[in-house]
């Protein structure tokens, strides 16, 4: 049985913003209240949009969405907070960020597990993901209308191209918050930390890191293009994010209007991966006008290191065992 862990209180701003918006609600359609932390060009309000718009057509206008992005309600799990206590009705919270209140999503966020994009989506769409689904479900009080993509992230670094993890060795690297890829990166070789995100450029240019890892869509919004030189393909992450919805909102609707909703989620699914792959491959081409040097590694490497070195084995127990880790990796093979 997964811990439950207390997530973060509401931002007091965030409710202020509800409240002033409540007015909207008192006239036409029933309006849900939708939160995500990327900016309105985000693949997230790609998703959101297309889900707005089957739900109006589905209920024939008698419910809307309005969303809220760039974090206007507060970080992702102050979102997920909000989703659990019927505050919004939904928002999109990397499998990163569950991994704490949640630990068997963690396995999604083991370095290397996945070979490719097809491979990803393969385990999502499955009877693995659908079981970590509903750990979800069942520990934050929520349902899951299905999984998102928030990217590929891979290495990058201001000091030496980096092509076989023995180029690793000894650079300050800032992974994401992951228990999980912050044991993977100390096996590789480097010295990973886990600092604030919003610290990393300044990091970076200071000399206080040497890199991080991203997807390419954060190296160039956040212009971490200017403070590093090379890019390395490792490819070690692939970014899942489960669309959440309230369960204490969807349990009052009609049965009809519950099944709109669940439809809805289904559809936005393969427009929001198609916008974040078409996404990553513009940032792709302008970071290479840009002059960043991309070296492309052979990450099967990268992959027996961190599995030869422990790091599966180490991390099992949190999140359920062996078992479904092998799933994963021996998924479509």
């Amino acid at each position: 049985m997964a811990t439950r862990v207390a997530m973060l209180p509401l931002a007091s701003a965030a409710v202020a913003l509800l409240a002033a918006c409540a007015e909207s609600d008192r006239a036409g359609p029933t309006v849900f209240k939708v939160a995500h932390n990327g900016s309105e060009q985000h693949p997230y309000q790609t998703g959101y949009e297309s889900f707005g718009e089957v739900l109006a057509e589905l209920t024939g206008g008698q419910y809307a969405i309005e969303i809220f992005p760039n974090s206007q309600l507060g970080s992702e799990e102050e979102a997920t907070e909000m989703v659990k206590l019927g505050v919004i009705a939904s928002t999109a919270s990397s499998a990163a960020s569950l991994g704490p209140f949640v630990p068997e999503v963690d396995v999604l966020n083991f370095p290397f597990i996945f070979r490719d994009l097809e491979h990803f989506y393969g385990v999502l769409d499955s009877a693995v993901g659908a079981r970590i689904g509903r750990r979800i479900e069942q520990d934050l009080d929520m349902i899951v209308l299905g999984w998102w993509f928030s990217g590929v992230r891979n290495v990058w670094n201001r000091e030496r191209p980096v092509v076989v993890p023995q180029d690793l060795d000894g650079l300050k690297i800032r992974v994401i918050g992951s228990a999980i890829v912050l044991d993977a990166f100390d096996t590789l070789g480097a010295q990973a930390t886990t600092m604030s995100f919003g610290e990393l450029y300044s990091a970076t240019q200071q000399g206080v890191l040497d890199g991080a890892e991203t997807d390419n869509t954060d190296l160039l919004v956040e212009k971490f293009h200017e403070v590093t030189r090379y890019v390395s393909t490792t490819q070690h992450l692939y970014l899942a994010v489960p669309l959440v919805f309230s369960r204490k909102k969807f349990d009052r609707l009609p049965v009809e209007v519950q099944q709109a909703v669940m439809a809805a989620g289904r559809h936005s699914i393969g427009l929001q991966r198609a916008a974040m792959e078409r996404n990553n491959e513009q940032a792709y081409r302008q970071l290479l006008q840009l002059g960043l040097r991309f070296n492309e590694v052979d990450d099967a490497l990268f992959r027996e290191t961190v599995q030869a070195g422990g790091v599966y084995e180490r991390n099992a127990e949190r999140v359920g065992g062996m078992q479904t880790i092998e799933e994963i990796v021996g998924f479509g093979t």
